[in-house]
């Protein structure tokens, strides 16, 4: 596990819309292009193999990237016969974003501040409000309305920050209502976000709208 002194003040981010990550949960990563599999090689030489995911701002033309964003420790890595990387990132801690370095790297790099994501190194988080059989109910909704499939019995078994956070990624949510889910401070928080997107999408409305 990473501790706070060993989180580094500089670290490679992958600007990826509508990719999530958030603490001790996992993304696997699809990585193809030039730039990003040089970023991969150049982190595993490093004692965190930390990456940044943080999501660009849509729509702009100054490459601008959201303020947090959530970094991964590279924990699984396997090389297709055409070059491209399979890799899993162990999401470690949030980080606010600093500045962007200027410099020679063909991959875009940030100065970040750890500050005020502490929790995100402690244990699992715990949300004491949590009423599982309405959110299941409600969820059941949402799949069929979307038409998407998953293992229910999973769901049902699964710890509240796994099942929260893992839903979290990979609802089909727009990227600033994912921003939003990032940035909600705890784990309950999250969980009235995530449910309040699910509430909204279920009476046909466009889930951005409510997070302006």
């Amino acid at each position: 596990m990473i501790k706070s002194a060993d989180l580094p003040d500089t670290i490679p981010v992958f600007p990826l819309p509508g990719a999530l990550l958030l603490p001790r949960a996992r993304l696997p990563l699809h990585i193809f292009e030039p730039r990003y599999l040089q970023m991969i090689e150049d982190c595993m030489k490093t004692s965190t193999r930390l990456i940044g995911m943080v999501q660009p701002y849509e729509g702009r033309g100054d490459n601008g990237l959201h303020a947090i964003g959530c970094a991964g420790r590279l924990t699984a890595f396997s090389e297709t016969e055409d070059g491209r990387y399979m890799v899993t990132l162990a999401g470690a801690s949030r980080f606010r974003v600093r500045n962007e370095v200027t410099g020679f790297s063909p991959y875009r790099r940030c100065e970040v501040s750890w500050d005020g994501f502490d929790r995100d190194l402690g244990r699992e988080e715990t949300d004491k409000g949590f009423d599982r059989p309405a959110f299941l109910d409600l969820l059941a909704r949402f799949f069929e309305d979307q038409d998407l499939k998953t293992d229910w019995d999973s769901l049902k078994e699964a710890d509240e920050e796994l099942l929260i956070n893992s839903l979290s990624m990979l609802c089909p949510f727009e990227p600033e209502d994912k921003q939003a889910l990032l940035e909600a401070p705890t784990l309950q928080t999250r969980r009235e976000t995530l449910v309040t997107l699910i509430e909204f999408a279920l009476r046909g409305g466009q889930a951005e709208e409510i997070l302006q």
